[in-house]
């Protein structure tokens, strides 16, 4: 939708889908992405349950106005223990990725778990059902 929008000399009644590498890439590394990421994360974390399946539940239901189904939540299960175990071992990674924006960073949370759970919303916001209202 970002790249795809009619020139301001016309008018579209409907705009196209977009699946273009570019706007992937724009929404999955733009700062302000990565940043929205973070702070859904970090909502997540605060208020969405102790477990990680709760949590990965709360997250994707703010996101996209509907319950995941079982198959969509084992997927972010694995890829949630999958980053988990990446940040788990770098902390110049999880560090470079908290950094981005200007917010500040939760200091009350794991900031492993944390950069783990913002990898795992940036997925979720980069969904086209999030990105594009049908």
């Amino acid at each position: 939708m970002l790249f795809d929008v009619a020139t301001r000399q016309v008018c579209k009644v409907r705009t196209s889908r977009t699946n273009t590498p570019l706007h992937a890439l724009v929404l999955m590394n733009d700062d302000t992405y990565v940043e929205a990421s973070r702070k859904l994360a970090e909502r997540v974390m605060l208020e969405g349950g102790t477990s990680d399946e709760d949590r990965l539940a709360y997250g994707f239901r703010l996101a996209t106005c509907r319950h995941a189904t079982a198959a969509e939540q084992s997927v972010l299960l694995d890829v949630l223990n999958k980053v988990r175990a990446d940040y788990a071992t770098g902390a110049e990674r999880v560090n470079a990725l908290l950094s981005r924006g200007e917010s500040p960073v939760n200091d009350k949370l794991d900031r492993s778990e944390l950069a783990s759970f913002a990898a795992v919303m940036n997925m979720i916001l980069n969904l086209d059902e999030v990105v594009t209202k049908e």
